[in-house]
């Protein structure tokens, strides 16, 4: 699906001989690395990709147009918190911090990796629900955030702490670098760019073996202390995964809460209304891609922690695609709703799939159901029937 989407989008879509075209140049490039550079054919792939997108947006024979991001559809902007909400949510941080000491260490892991997905969901969120901006590529940061803490150990000895501040600041970089070319575009064209960076550095990874290990993965030595405690615990990882997640999701709650980010909506409402009112658009859309690779690279920090190894499939476009499903599953622009998308995915995943073989099947028809008859997501729906239960 992937070649063939890729193909389509170099020729221009609507375009027959825009196809046929793309094709003959994915053949070649394809052809032309497998026989001069094998470690670098699918690189080429998408590096053709990147640079037809770069230079004609609607490929070589589309038609150029405004796309136009889709909204979600619930309020993006946190209302201020009530008695209720904050009695609400101070039970649920007390159920959480009682949790562990309830149940075994499967379930206890089970809910730690679903706190650090959470934040990956969340930081898609930033881009796709109050930006307006749908990322193919987000794994891209998840990635180097991981990567980050697993090379630093293992070939300087590093502690892994200092691994995930490095992570998070070459998640930071990258995301800079590579947006600095996507924001300049929107719709098909930003998705399919996105895409095509992520699958660069998901080559660079699989063929990068003396550094990455390539497709064997690299695997963490040692798990560091936490507050003098050790992380091969499931417990001490369980707080430390909750701490995490509870700081991520207040940080981005002030952020969209500020200034910042009614400018990050604004500019998905209305992109030209902001431009027309003095709004660099295109600086602010940088600075929140910027800003989401962040918190996706400690996502993958600290995932790397937690798992004690990571491999090139944490790049793959599927684990982009995995946590879009889990952004829009909870309901996108709410932000609680992502963390919630997370939980189900996962449990779906590691429940289901221990009943029956069949548990995509069973994933992908939840998810189907949830756009026909709740497209604002779990959570967007449930503020969506409160809201009119006061309003009646």
């Amino acid at each position: 699906m992937i070649p063939a989407f890729i193909v389509i989008v170099i020729g221009g879509m609507g375009s027959l001989r825009g196809a046929f075209l793309g094709s003959m140049l994915i053949g070649e490039a394809d052809t032309f690395g497998k026989a001069y550079f094998p470690g670098m054919a699918l690189f080429l792939i998408y590096l053709v990709m990147a640079i037809v997108l770069l230079v004609r947006p609607q490929g070589l024979f589309g038609i150029k147009y405004t796309g136009v991001a889709a909204a979600p559809a619930v309020s993006a902007v946190s209302a201020a918190a009530t008695r209720q909400t904050r009695i609400a949510g101070l039970v649920m941080i007390a159920a959480m911090l009682v949790f562990p000491f309830l149940v075994p260490n499967y379930p206890r892991a089970l809910v730690t990796e679903i706190y650090i997905f959470a934040i990956f969901a969340m930081s898609l969120d930033l881009l796709l629900g109050f930006t307006g901006l749908m990322s193919l590529g987000h794994a891209a940061f998840f990635g180097l955030g991981a990567y980050a803490v697993a090379i630093l150990g293992n070939l300087l000895g590093l502690s892994a702490w200092l691994g995930v501040a490095a992570g998070v600041l070459t998640a930071g970089l990258g995301a800079l670098a590579i947006g600095f070319f996507c924001v300049r575009m929107s719709g098909i064209p930003f998705l399919m760019l996105t895409l095509a960076f992520a699958q660069l550095v998901f080559s660079a990874a699989l063929k990068w073996r003396d550094l990455t290990g390539g497709s064997d993965g690299m695997a963490i030595a040692d798990k560091p202390a936490f507050f003098g405690f050790d992380l091969s615990n499931t417990l001490p990882m369980y707080f430390m995964a909750l701490m995490f997640f509870l700081l991520g999701y207040w940080a981005l709650r002030r952020l969209i809460n500020a200034p910042l980010g009614h400018v990050f909506v604004g500019i998905r409402e209305n992109e030209p209304r902001m431009a027309a009112i003095g709004y660099s658009t295109r600086a602010y859309k940088l600075l929140s891609f910027t800003i989401a690779g962040a918190f996706a690279g400690l996502a993958g920090s600290l995932y790397a922690i937690f798992n004690s190894y990571i491999s090139p499939d944490a790049v793959y476009w599927t684990a982009s695609g995995d946590i879009l499903i889990m952004t829009m599953l909870g309901g996108a622009g709410t932000l609680i709703g992502p963390a919630i998308g997370a939980g189900v995915f996962l449990l779906m995943k590691n429940v289901v799939s221990s009943y029956s073989e069949h548990w995509l099947l069973i994933i992908g028809a939840v998810f189907i159901a949830c756009v026909l008859f709740f497209p604002g997501g779990i959570w967007g729906t449930l503020r969506q029937v409160r809201a009119r239960r006061y309003a009646a």
